[in-house]
Order: structure tokens, then C-alpha cells, then sequence
């Protein structure tokens, strides 16, 4: 197999929105596609469709990556432990969908504990808010009392959910926003949900690694599988 040793470079016209294929990615940073391009909505979305997503830093062009293996979530496979289960009782917190998008993703680009800086540039913040206008984007949110807790937000592609971004201020909220967002998924006829690369985290919650030539065949199997969502909907304290 040949591994290419330099990204392939993008054309900046904003009408442009194509992508070499992803075997082309390197190994070494794992699955570095290609560079520079725009965050048109145009460009973001084909970009999903092959499996490719942006991630880069301030001081950075555009980065466009596919790595290899890829970690998903399967909805009937999430995992819900006893202590999850039991907070979800015990607590007070309120759960929305696509009630408070600019918030969570402007909350999701603030510097965590032990970082200088984030990967959530203006210009993204933007692109996805973008995205949001135009019903491609999606936000889950968790209240306590007019307090946002936790969320996590991404993209909505036929039967497919790009998972792009999550945090929790309190223990459990950002799981409490995956569990929520998954079980009306499978409702759905949601497919999978694209975890990019992984984290103990969502390891933890069911997600698992899969070959990318695998993960790009369920991408042209399930992006073009028409899927019966119901946003901006808002769920009750369940105690």
C-alpha cells in the first residue's frame, strides 16, 4: 500500500467542494486528509458524506481529516451504567434538543481545564452555527433550572449523527445528553453515530472502532436513508 507523505491542498473557491479520496489520508498524523479549502456549508457537508471532518487549531490552516480506524456508536449498542441510570432518577435536569445551539457550541470552544486554547475556532463556530440555520446541525442540551450543564452538538445526514463536540459542568451531564440524543435516534431510524476518533469516554458509553473502508460503506448506505427526526423538543425532569 502506498502512504502518501505530504495532504493534498484544497482549493480555496468557495464553490469547491471536493475532496481526494480518503485512502490518500496519512498515517502519521493518523488520517490527515487534506489542507486549507473554506468551511462553506456546501463544502462541510460533502466533506461528512465521504467521512471527513475539520480539526485544527488557531495558529493552523483548515486540517481535514479520515482517520483510520474510525470510532462509532451503534444506538442499540450504547451502554448505560447503574450510577447513570440512577441520576437520571434522582435528578432534577431538564433535557432539550436544538433549544440553545449557539450556547452549547460556544460553551463546547471554551478552554478546558489543562488546555491554552481550543480546537473551536470563531470561524467554526460560526460554520456550524451556519449549518444550524440551515437544519443540518443539531444541539442537545441539559438544564439545571435555567443553568446549562451539559450538551453536545453535530451534524444530521439521512440516517447518520456526526458527533462533533460535548461537555458536561456537572458529573454525568454530557452522558445524560448522549443517552437522551441516542434513544431518539433508534426512534428515528437512525442508523450510527460517528465518533471520530476515540476517548475512554465513549468507549465507555458502547462506542467502538471499525475499519474506515467499513465506516465509509455504512456512510453510502445510511446518508442517503431518509430518517423521521422531530427537533427542538424538550423533556421533564424525570423525578
Amino acid at each position: 500500500m502506498r502512504h502518501f507523505t505530504a495532504p493534498f491542498w484544497l482549493d480555496d473557491d468557495p464553490l469547491a467542494t471536493g475532496f481526494p479520496p480518503v485512502e490518500r489520508a496519512l498515517v502519521q498524523p493518523n488520517g490527515l486528509l487534506a489542507v486549507g479549502g473554506n468551511l462553506t456549508s456546501s463544502r462541510l457537508l460533502a466533506a461528512y458524506r465521504q467521512g471527513i471532518f475539520p480539526w485544527y487549531g488557531h495558529d493552523q490552516p483548515i486540517l481535514w481529516w479520515s482517520p483510520d480506524p474510525r470510532l462509532v456508536l451503534f444506538p442499540n449498542e450504547i451502554k448505560v451504567s447503574r450510577s447513570l441510570r440512577r441520576t437520571m432518577r434522582r435528578s432534577a435536569y431538564r433535557v432539550s434538543f436544538d433549544s440553545a445551539f449557539t450556547q452549547v457550541i460556544q460553551t463546547c470552544a471554551a478552554p478546558r481545564p489543562g488546555q491554552d486554547g481550543t480546537w473551536l475556532t470563531p470561524e467554526m463556530q460560526d460554520a456550524y452555527t451556519e449549518l444550524h440555520r440551515l437544519g443540518w446541525a443539531h444541539s442537545v442540551e441539559v438544564w439545571h433550572g435555567r443553568e446549562l450543564i451539559g450538551g453536545l452538538y453535530g451534524l444530521a445526514i439521512g440516517a447518520v449523527f456526526f458527533g462533533e463536540s460535548m461537555f458536561s459542568r456537572r458529573d454525568d451531564a454530557s452522558k445524560i445528553a448522549l443517552w437522551y440524543l441516542v434513544r431518539h435516534l433508534q426512534a428515528w431510524g437512525f442508523e450510527m453515530v460517528d465518533c471520530q476518533v476515540r476517548t475512554d469516554h465513549l468507549v465507555s458509553l458502547g462506542a467502538r472502532e471499525i475499519a474506515r473502508h467499513d465506516f465509509i460503506d455504512a456512510l453510502n448506505r445510511f446518508c442517503t436513508t431518509p430518517a423521521q427526526a422531530a427537533w427542538q423538543i424538550t423533556f421533564a425532569p424525570q423525578n
